[in-house]
């Protein structure tokens, strides 16, 4: 008897705590299915865990200019990719592919294969 309530409160608290990692993890505040091309000049580069940020100012066509966070993977991710702390520095300008927030606020998530130079050149030079 002992055995089985032990093993239910061990499960019980195993699906517990799911959903809590799930939900972390969860991209649906993304559009992921209509991205949009964004340059603009990096204010901020945020190398940390558990994601990296990037702060980037878009100038719209009537000359305004918004601060967009948008948010990448995790440093150990972007690691393998040849990433540093220093690969990108406030004053880069970039063109990125990203998945815009739903709610149209200026934000969004990129991915290391969708982000470049806004003169063509790789943000890490190719293997």
């Amino acid at each position: 008897m002992r055995r089985q309530l032990a093993a239910f409160l061990v499960g019980a608290a195993l699906v517990a705590t799911t959903g809590a990692v799930v939900a972390h993890h969860s991209f649906a505040m993304f559009d992921q299915q209509n991205p949009i091309e964004v340059v603009g000049t990096v204010k901020e580069f945020r190398y940390t865990s558990p994601h990296v940020y990037i702060y980037l100012e878009i100038k719209a066509q009537d000359g305004t200019s918004d601060i967009w966070n948008l948010e990448g993977g995790s440093p150990s991710l972007l690691v393998r990719d040849g990433w540093t702390s220093s690969s990108i520095k406030p004053g880069d300008e970039l063109r990125m592919t990203i998945d815009p927030l739903r709610s149209g606020a200026p934000g969004g998530a990129w991915q290391a294969t969708r982000i470049k130079f806004k003169d063509g050149r790789p943000i890490v030079a190719p293997k």
